[in-house]
């Protein structure tokens, strides 16, 4: 069994490698250069190194390896679009004919013209339905009213933010909404909500409405509890079923050290109780 692994940064390329190794899949991993960890090489039966934009480069790839399934794992800063990426006929062929560049819109074209290639795109968690975040309170500190007030709140503002695809991560705290994810990433929207916090801030992180849930799922790890103790929020709420969670052991150890809620909620009417 062969599949194609299209690989960002972060720890997910190689969970997934490693995992479909033991499965019994060879896995081809199209890799972008100054994104994808280099350990990668190791895990992976072929690799080739690409600059984001270098899709018939990338196709060519997985046809002479007789690959016709893959996932997309990992991240691409977004910031990268501008300044580093080198654009084939094909890639210019899809940005002309996107109406915009937010981050659904560009996935689903790039696979749909991978599917038109007879390359189709797979779950990313489909050998790995253990990293899908569970319903409930993880930890032993529990949101309080005021707090689980808050988080409907900034659930109805994600979900809102999310349905123009802008961010899958708000920030909210006493009523108000201290910082949205747009460009610059989870991590430092969790900076510029905490500092306007005053110690309450709330983090919400969701799938989009209308998300395709093959690619660019919600993630979050050990790193996120990190940022959150750093900028002084005390919950953080993920959707469950449709974020992905990496390190959740070290990350709910990390959290219940810090003093810091974590609830997996799910959208029944924005009106879950963790």
């Amino acid at each position: 069994m062969r599949v194609g692994l299209i690989s960002g940064s972060g720890q997910f390329p190689l969970i997934f490698s490693r995992k479909a190794k033991q499965r019994g899949y060879h896995v081809f991993a199209a890799a972008h250069i100054n994104e994808t960890d280099k350990n990668l090489e190791s895990l992976v039966d072929g690799i080739e190194w690409l600059h984001l934009g270098q899709i018939n480069r990338l196709i060519r790839f997985f046809k002479k390896n007789d690959v016709d399934r893959a996932i997309m794992a990992g991240a691409i800063k977004k910031t990268r679009m501008f300044k580093d990426i080198r654009p084939d006929r094909k890639a210019f062929s899809l940005i002309g004919a996107l109406t915009n560049s937010h981050d659904d819109g560009v996935l689903r074209a790039f696979a749909d013209l991978l599917e038109k290639e007879g390359i189709r795109i797979l779950a990313s968690t489909f050998l790995l339905p253990e990293l899908l975040a569970p319903e409930g309170c993880w930890t032993r500190r529990k949101p309080s009213r005021f707090e689980r007030q808050q988080m409907e709140f900034g659930w109805g503002v994600a979900k809102a933010v999310g349905n123009l695809d802008i961010g899958q991560c708000v920030v909210v705290g006493g009523g108000s909404v201290l910082a949205v994810e747009a460009i610059e990433g989870t991590d430092e929207t969790i900076r510029r909500g905490g500092r306007l916090g005053n110690g309450e801030a709330i983090v919400v992180k969701v799938c989009k409405p209308k998300q395709d849930v093959r690619f660019d799922m919600p993630a979050v790890g050990a790193n996120t509890i990190q940022t959150m103790s750093e900028a002084g929020a005390k919950v953080l709420i993920v959707e469950a079923g449709k974020a992905v969670v990496f390190d959740r052991e070290e990350m709910v150890k990390l959290a219940d050290h810090n003093q810091i809620a974590i609830v997996g909620m799910k959208d029944v009417n924005h009106n879950q109780r963790p």
